[in-house]
């Protein structure tokens, strides 16, 4: 069924191992909502799990390909296919329309687009927090402050938005200080090489041909000053989830049957990322490079630790207050319940979830 829901969505893809990012539709609706109520979902045998390009993501399409996905869900008597979509938005959109059954996104784009269009989301992955992929960079300065009264290319309502709010607040700045022009992904690198073009902020990989080009431009500030905020996860149907633990157990242990393997560095291991390597159409060199940049957590054991960190919930206060500077105007009637059970927002409507009861069992060897 085409989705109607979103019309004033513009799409942003990043090629190859870029992260895929959106710009959010100002005014969300809920007709997502409407044609899926919350916990209506039935117990099935088949489901659909939708990925797109990213150093964190990649491995699903090595776990879709070469079996391991098949073998877990086997074990569980169900059938689960991964599909890569190259379109992010449309793999969200179609995730929340129940075409998928879950979907990579970031948190806080679970939180402002299939939760606040009233689709009840479940963050069953934490797979991985930027951690130096995402930057602020400046011509002819090393200091963020010298930001101030510069126009700043970048995707707007992005990733890169949200890194660019969290740079201005913590050096007494504020949006007011710069202009926003908003550019396409794929415009950031030609652009910089204008001499009229001194800020943007941007990713990797554009963030590393950026700092290549020319030795005036720096990085002024990095994912790396607010670790552990930009969180890449799988995110599944709350109800889907409920009705069929299975596709939880199952999509959980491949995961970390996967990470075992790409983290190593023999043989195995190096073909595995050689293989998530040409499948973005890059380099095991660029690939590992973007991995160091990337905080995987390779062990279910280092994912429960991060999702049942206090940090989260400070995290996600900083995802509701940048939903609600960007203009979703429901974002405080969306209830976000964090693993512990407390709930930011509205109790009377979670949309957002993070269980960890799936990851605590892998850590514990209970799949």
């Amino acid at each position: 069924m085409k989705n109607t829901c979103l019309t004033g969505l513009k799409q942003f893809v990043r090629p190859n191992l870029i992260k895929p990012i959106v710009k959010i539709a100002v005014a969300i609706t809920t007709c997502f909502a409407l044609a899926n109520p919350a916990f209506a979902a039935d117990k099935k045998a088949n489901f659909n799990i939708a990925w797109s390009i990213y150093a964190g993501w990649m491995p699903w399409g090595y776990a879709g390909e070469k079996g391991i996905v098949d073998k877990w869900a086997k074990k569980y008597g169900i059938t689960i296919k991964v599909t890569q979509i190259n379109d992010y938005v449309t793999s969200i959109n179609k995730f929340s329309d129940g075409t998928y059954d879950g979907c990579v996104m970031t948190n806080m784009d679970a939180m402002t687009m299939p939760a606040a269009s009233g689709v009840d989301t479940t963050a069953l992955i934490l797979g991985d927090y930027s951690n130096g992929n995402d930057a602020v960079v400046l011509k002819n300065s090393t200091d963020i402050k010298d930001i101030k009264g510069r126009t700043v290319n970048l995707v707007e309502f992005s990733v890169s938005h949200y890194i660019l709010l969290r740079a201005l607040g913590k050096n007494s700045l504020s949006a007011r200080d710069i202009k926003i022009q908003n550019v396409s992904d794929a415009d950031v690198v030609p652009l910089m090489k204008k001499p009229s073009i001194t800020a943007a902020t941007l990713w990797n990989p554009q963030l590393s041909f950026i700092i290549g080009q020319a030795p005036n431009i720096h990085k002024v500030f990095t994912s790396k000053q607010i670790p552990g905020e930009i969180i890449d996860m799988l995110a599944v149907n709350t109800a889907v989830l409920k009705a069929n633990p299975d596709l939880g157990k199952a999509l959980v242990g491949a995961w970390f049957e996967t990470m075992q393997i790409m983290s190593k560095n023999d043989t195995e291991g190096k073909a595995a990322r050689t293989y998530m390597a040409t499948n973005a159409g890059t380099s095991l060199a660029d690939y590992d490079t973007q991995l160091r940049d990337t905080e995987m957590f390779y062990t279910p054991a280092k994912s429960y630790d991060f999702s049942t960190n206090t940090q989260l919930a400070q995290t996600m206060e900083l995802v509701r207050s940048f939903a609600k500077d960007i203009g979703v105007k429901n974002a405080d009637d969306i209830g976000v319940q964090l693993p512990d059970g407390s709930v930011q927002g509205s109790s009377k409507n979670i949309k957002l979830r993070f269980d960890t009861h799936f990851v605590k069992m892998a850590a514990d060897g209970n799949l």
